[in-house]
């Protein structure tokens, strides 16, 4: 993966003073039920503490976050309906 491929966003830590900050990459990830016919999709960037979540059709609107376990328990869930 490529530099330009990772999305980058500065730490809610970093100040507006010119201090020092920190920037973090997320890897994002396509749903393998994707297709290119502009279909329902999500894409994942999994953290250790986090699973971020967005429209794969609109990756400019923000997206939303879950813990591990919840999500653990989403796909279990989603695996059982499958």
């Amino acid at each position: 993966m490529s530099i330009t491929e990772l999305a980058w966003f500065k730490s809610s830590y970093s100040g507006t003073e010119g201090d020092s900050c920190v920037e973090v990459a997320l890897d994002w990830r396509k749903s393998t039920y994707s297709s290119g016919s502009g279909d329902d999709c999500i894409e994942i960037a999994p953290c250790p503490t986090a699973i971020h979540i967005r429209d794969s059709k609109d990756t400019t609107i923000p997206g939303f976050h879950v813990g591990p376990e919840a999500w653990h328990h989403f796909t279990g869930f989603a695996a059982e309906q499958a």
